[in-house]
C-alpha cells in the first residue's frame, strides 16, 4: 500500500499498479535490467500488474520470476480491456501506467495516470489523458519508490 496525502488533490491509498508492456515497460519486447530491479522492489509494496497484446511475443519469458500477474489482451485493440482492468483492480486505488493510444482510457479510469513518453514514443491522447508524465519507466517507477516525488509534481 502506497497512501499520500497530498495538497490540493487529498489523500490517495494506491494497492495496485496496471502497467502496459510495450513501448512502456518494455522497447522492442526487452526488459531492461534496471526496470527489472525497480519492479522487484515496488513488488514488496504494491501488488503489480501487466497488461499486453504481446506483439514481440516476449510478455511470459521478460516478466517471468517477477512479482507481478501478466496478462495478455484477448482483443486486437485492448482500450477498453484495459480500462475494465482498471475497474477490476478498484480505479480509487489503481495506479496506471502506459504509452500507447490504448492506453488513454485505462488512464483516465486509474485515481493515477502515468504517460511514459520513451524511446518508443507516446500517443497525444494518452498524454493528454495523464496525470504525470515521464521520460521513462525506470524514472516513473523511481517515483513510485520515492513518494516525496509524487507530492513535490502533483500538489494544487
Amino acid at each position: 500500500m502506497l497512501e499520500l496525502n497530498i495538497p490540493g488533490w487529498g489523500t490517495a491509498r494506491f494497492s495496485a499498479v496496471l502497467l502496459d508492456f510495450n513501448g512502456t515497460l518494455a522497447q522492442d519486447g526487452r526488459l531492461a535490467d534496471s526496470t527489472r530491479e525497480r519492479l522487484a522492489q515496488l513488488g514488496e509494496q504494491l501488488e503489480l500488474y501487466v497488461i499486453s497484446a504481446d506483439t514481440h511475443g516476449t510478455l511470459a519469458r521478460m516478466t517471468e520470476g517477477l512479482p507481478l500477474q501478466a496478462r495478455r489482451l484477448q482483443g486486437k485493440l485492448g482500450a477498453e480491456e484495459k480500462r475494465r482492468m482498471v475497474q477490476e483492480l478498484g480505479a480509487r486505488q489503481t495506479i496506471a501506467v502506459g504509452n500507447g493510444r490504448n492506453d488513454a482510457a485505462m488512464l483516465r479510469e486509474a485515481a493515477l495516470g502515468i504517460a511514459i513518453l520513451g524511446a518508443e514514443g507516446a500517443a497525444l491522447e494518452t498524454l493528454l489523458a495523464a496525470d504525470l508524465v515521464f521520460p521513462s519507466v525506470d524514472d516513473a517507477l523511481d517515483s513510485l519508490l520515492n513518494p516525496r516525488r509524487l507530492l513535490a509534481t502533483l500538489r494544487g
